[in-house]
């Protein structure tokens, strides 16, 4: 089942009544002058078990510590954001596996080879993905990202990740005066955090979902980042994203801001296409599978993840 993501850019009363989350809107409530029946038809609800993300984007939004244990209850992942409303903070739930402290134990004891054979895998998926955004969207035979891809060694220790990320970055977004690839740098940056965000949220939220620690990464370390997994899991996900918001720049659209239009353009992330084992699936059941694969890889049942590949 393909979970929905909500996005709240406005004021709103968040609660939940029979496993339902119930949005009702303050202009509407504290108007008195407005009938009864007309403030019961504006409640809007929505199955907590329909929803994967939740965006928490104002903030004069109010929500109750039992709306928050339903989502929780529900490995919802649920997303806030700070002044420039952009996403600053991540919940999801401490338990989302009925075996999760066998599982926690195998991933904690991963060798350090599998963890780099892992490694490997993940930069080969990311820079081959790389490889078919530029030729989707910018008509450029790759072979040498292609070749770069099969050159990765175990843990990438030539850093072929690093080489293919210059060459992606200088084609796809070439054109764009002053842009390199940083969090601070000129739009589309501001796009690519955005979405980035989400698919981490997406991300984070599934590999909780397979009984997995997001904290403990096969890659990334960072003493201060509580999702190095998912950083690390995400990386042959990242080219959507960065199809999408190609997509965007392409159409034409003024790119200075995030509007909110541009906001709801990017939450459908969730549910774009991938291919992955063979078969179509939204993004949301692609990253379900992935991280119940690595868990595999963990267990010793298997020795490659699933991950998608770009047609």
């Amino acid at each position: 089942m393909i979970k929905r993501t909500l996005y709240f850019g406005n004021p709103a009363y968040l609660n939940v009544r029979l496993a339902q989350l119930e949005i009702r809107l303050p202009e509407v409530e504290k108007n008195d002058s407005l009938p009864e029946p007309f403030k019961a038809s504006a409640v809007k609800r929505i199955p907590i078990e329909d929803i994967g993300v939740v965006v928490l984007d104002n903030k004069q939004i109010t929500i109750t510590q039992g709306t928050l244990g339903a989502l929780l209850d529900n490995n919802v992942a649920v997303v806030t954001c700070d002044e420039h409303r952009m996403p600053s903070g991540l919940m999801l739930p401490l338990e989302g596996n009925t075996t999760q402290s066998e599982r926690f134990r195998d991933q904690i004891e991963a060798s350090l080879p599998l963890k780099k054979q892992l490694w490997q895998q993940t930069i080969q998926a990311k820079i081959l993905n790389q490889s078919s955004v530029l030729y989707r969207q910018r008509n450029l035979d790759c072979g040498n990202m292609e070749a770069w891809a099969k050159q990765v060694k175990s843990g990438d220790a030539d850093n072929l990740e690093g080489r293919a990320a210059a060459f992606y970055w200088q084609n796809l977004f070439g054109e764009i005066k002053g842009f390199r690839r940083d969090r601070e740098g000129v739009p589309p940056n501001n796009l690519l955090n955005y979405g980035y965000a989400i698919l981490r949220a997406v991300v984070a939220r599934s590999l909780v979902g397979s009984g997995l620690l997001p904290t403990l990464g096969i890659h990334h370390h960072n003493r201060y980042n509580a999702y190095c997994l998912a950083d690390d899991i995400m990386e042959p996900y990242r080219p959507y994203v960065d199809k999408l918001v190609a997509e965007i720049v392409d159409s034409g659209a003024d790119i200075s801001l995030l509007t909110t239009e541009l906001k709801g353009k990017l939450l459908a992330i969730p549910v774009l296409d991938v291919v992955i084992n063979g078969r179509r699936s939204p993004l949301m059941v692609g990253v379900g599978i992935t991280t119940a694969s690595l868990y595999k890889c963990y267990s010793g049942e298997i020795r490659k993840i699933a991950y998608p590949m770009m047609e």
